[in-house]
């Protein structure tokens, strides 16, 4: 799991690559100045819809922000080596299965939702960003732009991921879901 510290000087790094100022990152963000010199920082913790806002505008995934393992042809990465966001107030875990191979368009997260909690929404991708979303494990309400989908374990999803979503753990156990974030057509 990347601490606070990592995760900030992260954010920070490609702020900087990107030559943008915390004003222009806010705006581009719609994150507050404040709270993103807080989490560069590391005195404060993003959640995932900001953290989602932040990798948004800096152009990249949650995952290839949070870090991981790159460009290798073959790869296995061990479970120990995938990074991993946990978002302190609902629990919610966001693990990176894919390498974060730059110029690639596909995303492959694991993430998991403890009983009965809700995220909060993500912010919309860019058009042209699509999402394919298997359930595991559990019972997950899926809401699309305010239209709710509850899916069984085994049921499947496709989205367009400039739609705002949110995701509601149905169960009474934690509920394990992948996603496929596909971003290829935008390259």
């Amino acid at each position: 799991m990347r601490t606070l510290s990592k995760l900030g000087e992260a954010i920070k790094q490609r702020r900087l690559e990107r030559k943008l100022t915390l004003e222009q990152l806010a705006a581009k963000s719609g994150v507050s100045r404040a709270a993103i010199s807080k989490i560069e920082r590391g005195d404060s913790g993003a959640s995932t819809p900001v953290l989602g806002k932040l990798a948004e505008a800096l152009d990249l995934s949650i995952s290839q922000l949070v870090g991981g393992p790159r460009g290798e042809p073959v790869l296995h990465i061990p479970r120990e080596r995938q990074p991993v966001f946990v978002e302190g107030g609902t629990g919610f875990e966001r693990r990176s299965l894919s390498p974060m191979y730059r110029g690639r368009g596909i995303d492959f997260v694991l993430n998991r939702l403890p009983p009965r909690a809700k995220t909060g929404p993500f912010p919309s991708h860019r058009q042209g960003v699509e999402e394919h979303l298997y359930v595991a494990k559990g019972r997950l309400k899926v809401t699309l732009e305010g239209n709710a989908h509850v899916l069984e374990a085994g049921d499947f999803l496709f989205y367009r991921g400039d739609l705002t979503h949110e995701f509601e753990n149905l169960s009474n156990t934690t509920c394990e879901y992948f996603i496929v974030i596909d971003s290829t057509r935008l390259r």
